[in-house]
């Protein structure tokens, strides 16, 4: 049989020369007496990394997707953070775990590391961002490469350096997103070029290859280990390559001849032996190719992230033969090589022996030949030296045909690759919405980012240029924009139905919700622009990123001073709903004018923000229905509606309780910073002389809180009455 003769041959030349025959002689068996019906490795579906002693760690060639076995490991830790809550209210504190570990990922150097993917998802972006809290390390497997410092730290001396291994090392790899356990990980290899996996297999055992051993098709190869000429074998089905002598060096070319310089055997010598006919020293036989023609061929597909794919070839349907081979394609190529391999299948079903008393020295096992009297090509598969002469086994050849094979790889569920949004941070005070305790700072953060992958952020406090963490995490991005064309003041009386605005938002996925009047007076759709805090009834997206407000209820919370003024274009926009966050009590301590800075893990340098509309959380709303009047007598009677914090809802026949220690209220003339005349009052009304007081609208009034004051209100001239 082939195998034991080209075995034979190959001994001439060591171990691998014998390993050579012997899988060259093995693929002729099998097309020839046709196995089960399906061979090779079997293919691992999306396969994970693993832990378990005596796992194979394989040697990848160009570019493949492998699970890597994890080495080394240490135990969970675990931190906590705080979100919310102040006094008399609640706070929540979030546990989260990180863990360390090593993975090894080759048995031989790689050049560089792409995606990672975790439960199927990506950790590693194709631009090497990782997308969870923590810090990778890369080890190529180079022959000097250093121990790493975290497993020295642990191990101590007995930390190896794996030198000849590539591995990467995962550093407090937070596992908030794989429920507190490490996930299923597998790993982007590069390494060389799949095309020269046959150059690569043979690389140390200093045999030559030949131009023409190539396989262009192939991105990557997967090896676990055995023996060389079982991964030559696998190889030599799809793309086939002989072993050729050239003098005293065995050298591996592939299946077409160089130059197309076809020798011709001498002529047919006979004696009387075995099937040979005494006088021609040729005979013929037919082979069923069927049983051992690939059909379809199984492997990693390219285009769905080297998930297992599945192509067939034309024909032979009803007799499925899957080839199982552990490299990657496109769709294209693979059901072109299982079509070409079908075809090599047919087309040295016809075989023939062949005795002659003298033979070239150039031809050998692999060696394309013609015969005399017989038409076409022939590829030498053995020969035997005899004790008459040479016998020689020949099979019909002729090239597959080369023309190009269209095929789809599938529908495949690739995990979205979004690159690192950077945070953006404002810090603000808003109103006291009457929950909870009156007398406490409330400073809120909008944390926001574009669109993009975000990680979450720690909050810090900035005191004399340095950063003070206040262990608060930001883990929700708020709605935030800017005000595209300019807002007209308002008297913010009354809802205007008409009024319009146009924003363009951070972030490209976020959406604004139109509501109705039950739900602005629920407190719905709150917008802060500015300092100003108004309401609307209808949100319309008008493309890149622009939406178009309408139906606008202006000077919200108190914030009547602030709408009575022009907002420009490129003010800051917030919508204030559940994804602004109120710094919690620690965090509000450590307020300085410096303010407070955001930075994440995937942040390249913090964003800063100081607190601003200082005091709106402490400072009561001003009054409301200040007017002036002059009565017969020559005096001046000023009168006006006191407002209180947190008291925002219309409660008919009630007055609103104060919240303030005192009730107490200035009245002033002229420039609120120099006025030329004050005076307190505890009522909310007050008398003057004539004399006292100008009728020239300057005159002002404020309610002095315990905290701070209220903005002044302006008086309003009400003329006496004619009898």
């Amino acid at each position: 049989m082939a195998t034991l003769v080209l075995g034979a041959v190959g001994g001439m030349f060591g171990p691998i020369g014998g390993a050579l025959g012997t899988f060259l002689g093995r693929s002729i068996d099998s097309q020839i007496f046709g196995p089960g019906s399906s061979e090779g490795p079997r293919l691992k579906e999306l396969a994970v990394s693993s832990s378990s002693y005596g796992t194979p760690i394989p040697k990848h060639f160009g570019t493949m997707r492998s699970p890597g076995t994890i080495i080394w490991s240490t135990d969970l830790k675990e931190s906590k953070q705080k979100e919310g809550g102040g006094k008399g209210q609640p706070g929540v504190t979030t546990y989260s775990y990180s863990v360390s570990f090593a993975v090894a990922l080759a048995s031989r150097p790689l050049d560089r590391l792409g995606r990672i993917w975790a439960d199927g998802n990506l950790l590693r972006g194709a631009a090497g961002d990782l997308k969870a809290n923590g810090r990778l390390r890369i080890y190529s497997g180079l022959k000097n490469q250093r121990r790493d410092p975290l497993m020295m730290a642990e191990l101590g001396d007995e930390c190896p350096a794996f030198r000849g291994s590539a591995y990467v090392v995962f550093e407090e790899l937070d596992l908030t997103d794989f429920g507190n356990r490490i996930p299923a990980l597998s790993f982007e290899i590069f390494s060389g070029e799949g095309r020269s996996i046959v150059g690569e297999l043979l690389d140390d055992l200093s045999l030559q290859t030949g131009s023409q051993a190539s396989f262009p098709e192939l991105t990557g190869f997967s090896y676990e280990g055995g023996g060389v000429a079982g991964a030559l074998s696998l190889v030599d089905r799809l793309a086939p390559f002989n072993p050729k002598l050239d003098g005293e060096q065995l050298v591996i070319e592939g299946a077409l001849p160089e130059g197309g310089q076809v020798p011709t055997l001498p002529p047919a010598a006979s004696w009387d032996d075995g099937d040979f006919g005494k006088e021609t020293g040729l005979s013929k036989a037919r082979v069923d190719a069927r049983g051992g023609a690939i059909t379809a061929l199984r492997y990693y597909d390219v285009a769905r992230d080297y998930q297992v794919g599945l192509q067939r070839a034309l024909g032979y349907e009803t007799d499925q033969r899957v080839f199982e081979f552990p490299g990657a394609f496109s769709a294209s190529d693979a059901r072109g090589l299982a079509r070409k391999a079908q075809q090599r299948a047919s087309l040295t079903a016809e075989a023939l022996s062949w005795r002659c008393a003298e033979l070239d020295p150039a031809i050998c096992p692999g060696t394309l030949v013609r015969v005399p009297g017989e038409l076409g090509l022939w590829r030498t598969m053995a020969w035997e030296w005899r004790e008459r002469g040479i016998e020689l086994e020949l099979f019909r050849y002729r090239a597959p045909t080369q023309t190009a094979v269209a095929a789809a790889p599938g529908v495949s569920q690739s995990a979205p690759d979004r690159l690192p949004a950077a945070t953006t941070l404002q810090a603000f005070e808003l109103p006291w919405d009457g929950i909870g305790n009156a007398n406490e700072r409330r400073i809120f953060t909008a944390v926001a980012a574009s669109q993009g992958r975000w990680a979450g952020a720690g909050l810090y406090a900035v005191q004399n240029g340095s950063l003070i963490t206040t262990g608060q995490a930001l883990t929700r991005t708020a709605i935030t924009g800017t005000l595209i064309d300019p807002l007209s003041p308002s008297n913010a009386l009354r809802l205007e139905t008409h009024a319009t605005l146009h924003i363009r938002l951070q972030d490209a996925g976020a959406l604004l919700e139109p509501t109705d009047t039950a739900g602005l007076a629920q407190g719905r759709n709150r917008l802060r622009i500015g300092t100003e805090i108004l309401q609307f009834l209808n949100a319309v997206p008008k493309g890149d990123s622009v939406w178009e407000i309408s139906g606008l209820l202006r000077g919200r919370g108190g914030t009547e001073a602030e709408a009575s003024v022009l907002h420009e274009p490129g003010t800051p926009v917030v919508l204030l709903n559940e994804d602004v966050s109120r710094m919690t009590d620690e965090a509000t301590a450590l307020a300085t004018h410096e303010g407070y800075a955001a930075f994440g893990p995937t942040d390249s340098d913090p964003s800063f923000a100081t607190v601003a509309d200082w005091n709106a959380s402490l400072a009561p709303p001003s009054p409301v229905h200040a007017t002036l009047r002059r009565r017969s007598d020559g005096h001046v009677e000023l009168r006006w509606t006191r407002r209180v914090r947190g008291g925002w809802q219309w409660r008919d026949g009630i007055d609103q309780p104060l919240v303030e220690e005192t009730e107490l209220y200035e009245i002033g003339q002229g420039p609120i910073g120099a006025p030329t005349f004050v005076r307190r009052s505890s009522k909310p009304f007050a008398e003057f002389a004539s004399s006292e007081i100008e009728n020239d609208g300057s005159v002002w009034v404020r309610q002095i809180g315990t905290y701070a004051s209220s903005t002044p209100k302006q008086f309003r001239l009400i003329e006496p009455r004619t009898e």
